[in-house]
């Protein structure tokens, strides 16, 4: 019998009827929902490692010889800068037993906004800025272009050839033998801080490596990350010089030296996109988002597949590998909760 015909004849089981519909449809729809959420979350699993011994946000970190490194980074009070507020220790944690962090070198002063990556068993840590000031004095902040080599075998840095500007607030990569540097800024004190418009390479496997500059990107920006799939290398969102946070995602080719653009991240606001964090985890180029949202690039290199989203985001933290299939978060803040000590382990499937 149809619902007109009901309604002409019994009104009242006319509403019945179709508030039951509309009871149906609702449990429907949520069982969708839930099933949806369900597969996206199914990609990956959460669990932890040792707290970190402090909170920073824009350090250097790298995985090196079954342990992960992390360096400088700022520590002190929300919005200020000074030289005790920047952390000068390097620790390492062994992700074999993940027991405890300790510490293994001292400087004299640290840096934030640095970059720290690894190759052939050392590490490698370039620029950042130093805060030359003391805690209540009025700030000044200089951009460094330092590059030097860590061997955990003597427990020494190196000095290397130092990058051609001083930079802070970018990121590197390696990618086969090479080290490519893209975005950031320079500050010097009162001066005008000056965005980076080069990018470079260096050449690690070279006896005696020399900075090589690459084709202008077409952006300036800094607080992006910078990863790898294939042959691509991807510069993600960040600051821009002009027009704020982004999402936006250029590409450069390391075959053809070309830059193109790629896909954007997914979000309606641009501050996915600022000091996101980046890595290529067992050939799976992955993003974890101020949001809390955990992205991977698709095989074909033209959008971004949504893993799952996080309790908590933050940003200014560091994505690291410490499997094929597994990475972990380590430091950054949220804007509700500050700095955090938390370390996520995410298994991607």
């Amino acid at each position: 019998m149809s619902i007109r015909l009901i309604a002409k004849r019994c009104p009242a089981l006319a509403v019945a009827f179709a508030f039951a519909l509309l009871i149906s449809a609702l449990a429907t729809a949520t069982l969708q929902a839930q099933e949806e959420n369900t597969a996206a979350q199914a990609e990956m699993m959460v669990d932890s490692l040792p707290e970190m011994p402090i909170g920073i946000t824009s350090f250097g970190g790298a995985l090196c010889q079954d342990h992960i490194y992390v360096w400088g980074g700022h520590d002190g009070a929300a919005h200020e800068y000074y030289r005790s507020g920047q952390n000068a220790t390097l620790y390492r944690l062994n992700i074999v037993d993940g027991k405890e962090w300790e510490k293994v070198h001292e400087d004299e002063q640290g840096r934030q906004g640095l970059a720290m990556v690894s190759y052939d068993g050392n590490l490698y840590r370039l620029g950042g800025f130093q805060a030359r000031n003391k805690r209540g004095d009025d700030q000044d902040l200089h951009s460094v272009s330092t590059f030097d080599m860590f061997d955990p075998e003597s427990g020494e840095w190196t000095e290397l050839s130092p990058m051609p500007e001083p930079r802070s607030s970018f990121d590197a990569v390696v990618h086969g033998d090479k080290l490519y540097v893209m975005g950031g800024w320079s500050m010097q004190g009162s001066e005008n801080s000056k965005w980076s418009e080069t990018a470079w390479s260096i050449d690690l496997s070279s006896m005696k490596p020399e900075w090589q500059e690459l084709p202008a990107p077409p952006f300036t920006r800094r607080a992006l990350s910078v990863s790898f799939s294939g042959d691509n290398l991807y510069a993600i969102g960040g600051m821009q010089k002009t027009g704020g946070p982004t999402r936006r995602v250029d590409v450069f080719n390391t075959k053809t030296n070309e830059w193109t653009v790629g896909p954007e991240l997914p979000g309606e606001q641009g501050m996915e996109g600022f000091g996101n964090s980046s890595f290529n985890i067992g050939g799976r180029l992955c993003v974890t988002t101020y949001g809390g949202h955990v992205y991977s690039l698709s095989d074909a290199g033209d959008e971004w597949n949504k893993m799952g989203t996080l309790e908590t985001g933050r940003f200014f933290h560091r994505l690291l590998p410490i499997a094929d299939d597994k990475f972990a978060l380590f430091g950054g803040a949220n804007m509700e909760s500050g700095k955090t000590t938390d370390v996520e382990v995410i298994t991607i499937k």
